[in-house]
């Protein structure tokens, strides 16, 4: 496996498994090198601004037309994209982490949807989904015609095989695989399980760092493409489809991780969340959660996003006289937070790696008693350092609709409100 830093986030990029495969001067000449099909991969649409504009020319074996027709797949049930059957309740949920299956699964037969909103249809709104796997995508490959793909491994490392390169992923990293990429996922440790965002929207991009200026969050030269790497193998494969929250599968005669080189702007990539360079308060009250924003994924509406995603990574807290801990609110945005690795400073139990919890709409969450207890009574004159810590939080401007069988799921921790009935009144108008 090879990787390349990027010289920006979203920059173009060029790559070529074999010299001379990527043409000089023209993206589709007469005759390619090497007898390869030249093949234009757009992720946004032509006009999209220069800057906006997500799409690479592809050099490869065989066009990704050669496959037999597509039929339904029953092969995943679990992995949906509606979410308008179930009224929208405002009670706080949380799941606890999901089994290891019984039966052997590989990733895409391990997805399972917890929430979600919008439709692929619309092209905005995002999925919500975990996913448990045991072995490794042999013989078939998927792409998602519906969504790029956001991956936070939790336990397990993915090694990701796609079109554009291969891509080693492990806990406390991320991967995107861009909308209509092909690819495979072995799992290097034998099993796997994590977060699936599938983000139905506008690409994922970096924040706008405002009056924090130049430097800060996450940085674009820490983001890691792929290399070029092809197989060139033939054999009796299958290939799955997601178009429209529906699944199909096509014979294919051949590998479809075919292409020796490719230059342009999307492509899957990689980030390691332990380089995000947090920013804070360095003297009082807790700064709003939006300064730990990793990606985001832009609305029609400037500041209020698709999606945001955000990550709450080891830092020092050093406000004075504030209670440090996340602030008690209600949002006009709606919350699904699930933790990697440690313990989230806002919750003494419950929240185990692996686990989640979904903040809707105005509902109102906070730390819980013991938190609040211990954070009232801390001496804020010393610094905190939050080093055992790794979770994050998908944010939304649309409400997040959870799934009916997220709803019965036996993980779904029913005294979820118990954490915060402990909450004494300490009210003293004397």
């Amino acid at each position: 496996m090879e990787l390349r830093y990027l010289c920006g986030f979203g920059n173009s990029h060029a790559t070529e498994a074999l010299p001379g495969a990527l043409p000089q001067g023209r993206n589709s000449p007469q005759r390619c090198a090497y007898g390869l099909y030249a093949e234009q991969l757009s992720g946004t649409a032509f006009t999209a601004p220069r800057h906006l504009n997500r799409r690479s020319w592809l050099y490869r074996i065989r066009p990704a037309a050669v496959h037999q027709p597509f039929e339904p797949w029953p092969g995943q049930a679990a992995w949906i994209s509606r979410f308008d059957d179930l009224p929208v309740s405002p009670n706080q949920l949380r799941w606890s982490p999901p089994p290891w299956p019984e039966a052997p699964v590989d990733f895409l037969e391990g997805v399972r949807t917890r929430a979600g909103n919008g439709s692929p249809d619309e092209q905005a709104g995002n999925g919500i989904n975990l996913y448990t796997a045991t072995r490794d995508m042999q013989g078939r490959y998927f792409y998602d015609a519906d969504g790029e793909l956001l991956i936070v491994p939790q336990e397990g490392r993915l090694r990701l095989a796609t079109e554009l390169g291969v891509l080693e992923v492990e806990p406390q990293e991320i991967a995107v695989i861009p909308r209509g990429v092909r690819f495979r996922v072995e799992l290097p440790d034998g099993r796997a399980r994590g977060y699936l965002l599938e983000n139905y929207g506008a690409p994922l991009c970096l924040p706008e760092l405002g009056p924090i200026g130049s430097n800060g969050l996450a940085n674009a030269r820490d983001f890691l493409a792929p290399v070029a790497a092809y197989e060139d193998a033939e054999g009796d494969f299958e290939l799955i489809a997601k178009l429209g929250g529906a699944f199909w599968r096509a014979r294919i005669g051949h590998s479809p991780l075919d292409v020796v080189a490719w230059h342009g702007t999307h492509y899957p990539y990689k980030y390691d969340l332990r380089r995000f360079n947090a920013v804070g308060s360095i003297t009082y009250d807790h700064p709003d959660p939006s300064i730990f924003t990793v990606l985001t994924s832009p609305s029609d509406t400037p500041g209020t996003a698709n999606m945001d995603f955000a990550v709450f990574a080891p830092r020092i807290l050093v406000m004075q006289d504030t209670f440090r801990p996340p602030w008690f609110h209600r949002n006009v945005a709606s919350e699904f937070m699930g933790l990697i690795h440690g313990v989230y400073d806002a919750k003494a139990e419950g929240f185990a790696p692996g686990g989640a919890s979904l903040h809707n709409c105005m509902s109102g969450h906070g730390p819980d008693a013991e938190t609040f207890e211990k954070a009232s009574s801390a001496d804020t004159t010393q610094p905190h350092v939050l080093a055992d810590t790794m979770a994050f939080m998908f944010e939304t401007r649309r409400v997040i609709r959870p799934t009916a069988a997220a709803l019965r799921s036996p993980q779904r921790q029913a005294d979820y409100h118990q954490c915060w009935q402990g909450l004494k009144k300490h009210f003293q108008p004397q």
